[in-house]
């Protein structure tokens, strides 16, 4: 440890406490060249940071006083000295909402623990963004006051060299120019007079007690509202179930619209935008840590990252044509070996959709293209006789009816073997999407059975999340 340092510090607590330093901890690097320490006295403690970055040091003392000022739970600055690089602020602890979550899941998996703490975060999330950010200095911020064209020019450049080249993943340069082009009119087309905290994932967030603070903001700027929450809603290795992320989302809206008026429908649409853009910041870095440093543990959080974009790819249509860049996603998503970075599982979903023939067949156009189709009209047709037309295969009568049939059950346990069989590879792969369908003439009977007897089945042997759609009963 440089003997100066510990010195400048040293005598910056005792001026500050007023007692004798007791002892001089250093803490864990964070992945930044900051240095953090802990120093106690017989009744103080704080947290000592030696930064190099004149700049960095100046945004965020001078963000941490403007937050403490207006309330928020950030730590508090007890005294600094720029002319050496350091300064004292509240010590929160050591623990993270990730380091919680990550303890917590093991045992218990995604709690209402730790959704409430998730809580917590998105109810003051607005508060920095608007409130705080109304008035926030932002000639400070480093090493820009926005996040414009350039930034967002910085992140995609940022993928595509780092990670689609290093990946190995083919794309056309100027095609995919053409598309950061387009991609970033879009994006620029959002309210952007706000503030946007910048890296806001579990990682910045303290737990101490039943609070949370929050830190690590030094890069904040001025941008849109969407961006931050993205970047918690869709960290990688958090690895937020997608019924929980869409339930933390209703929260951070509700508490938006109590600060200002908000059209949802266009906010969701930059939303996803900014959901995209996030997710192609964060392939960059693991790809320039990983791939480029070799650092090869940022590589572990690339399937999570890949899992996300692949549920992006399912539920969010941005209204702009980006051929090339939307092509360069659904390489990564159909890539074994990026799934295979990381020695953990990933979850698996099943969509089981049952369907009329007369409609078409369900087409995945932003999966992998499909996985099975069975068809379920050579089987007994229910829908032949008056007493079960009106019924469906969720109704008793007409499941007593197929349960009869030799044929139905033959019929069942074929197709759930194949289904089986090709599971368990893709749990082993890391893959996390297969789609599964069940046809017949109305799609009210047989189809309808076939699906609800494979998605039991699965429930019952694999751990899976299984989406189950009755496509017919849907359109009535």
């Amino acid at each position: 440890m440089d003997k100066i340092l510990q010195k400048n510090l040293t005598e910056l607590f005792e001026k500050w406490s007023g007692e004798k330093l007791a002892s001089f901890e250093p803490l864990p690097a964070h992945g930044s060249n900051r240095q953090y320490f802990r120093l106690q006295s017989k009744s103080k403690k704080a947290i000592g940071v030696y930064n190099e970055d004149f700049k960095e040091n100046v945004a965020f003392l001078s963000f941490s006083k403007h937050f403490y000022k207006n309330g928020l739970a950030v730590p508090e600055i007890y005294k600094q000295e720029l002319d050496k690089n350091i300064y004292l602020e509240q010590d929160l602890g050591d623990e993270t909402l990730f380091s919680y979550l990550s303890a917590e899941r093991e045992k218990n998996g995604f709690s209402e623990h730790i959704i409430n703490y998730y809580k917590q975060v998105l109810r003051a999330l607005p508060k920095f963004q608007v409130t705080a950010g109304k008035d926030l200095d932002y000639s400070v911020c480093y090493p820009r006051s926005s996040f414009d064209r350039q930034s967002m020019m910085w992140d995609l450049n940022y993928f595509k060299y780092y990670f689609l080249k290093l990946a190995k993943i083919p794309f056309d340069e100027q095609n995919l120019e053409n598309d950061f082009q387009t991609f970033t009119d879009f994006l620029l087309e959002s309210p952007r007079d706000y503030f946007l905290y910048r890296d806001f994932q579990s990682r910045n967030v303290m737990i101490n007690g039943d609070d949370v603070y929050f830190i690590d903001y030094q890069g904040g700027r001025k941008g849109a509202l969407q961006y931050d929450l993205a970047s918690l809603l869709y960290d990688a290795k958090a690895d937020i179930p997608g019924d929980v992320r869409e339930e933390l989302l209703e929260i951070y809206l509700e508490e938006l619209e109590k600060i200002i008026s908000l059209d949802r429908k266009k906010f969701l649409q930059y939303f996803y935008g900014f959901v995209f853009i996030r997710i192609m910041q964060a392939l960059g870095a693991y790809g320039f840590r990983g791939f480029y440093e070799r650092k090869e543990h940022f590589l572990k959080s690339v399937p999570y990252a890949i899992q996300n974009l692949e549920s992006l790819l399912h539920s969010a249509d941005l209204p702009i044509k980006i051929p090339a860049l939307s092509d360069a996603w659904s390489r990564l998503v159909r890539s074994s070996y990026l799934r295979t970075l990381s020695s953990n599982q990933l979850r698996l979903t099943v969509r089981l959709d049952s369907f009329s023939y007369k409609r078409g067949i369900p087409w995945d156009e932003k999966g992998h293209g499909g996985g099975f189709v069975f068809d379920c009209r050579a089987l007994p047709n229910p829908g032949r006789y008056e007493e079960y037309q009106s019924l469906t295969g969720n109704d008793q009568p007409v499941i007593e009816f197929l349960k009869k049939e030799e044929s139905v059950d033959v019929f069942l346990d074929h197709a759930y073997a194949l289904v089986s069989s090709t599971l368990k590879n893709y749990q082993m792969r890391n893959f996390t999407d297969l789609m599964i369908a069940f046809g017949c003439t109305g799609g009210q009977h047989r189809s309808v059975y076939c699906a609800n007897q494979i998605a039991s089945r699965l429930k019952k042997e694999f751990n899976i999340d299984v989406k189950l759609r009755h496509r017919e009963q849907e359109m009535k």
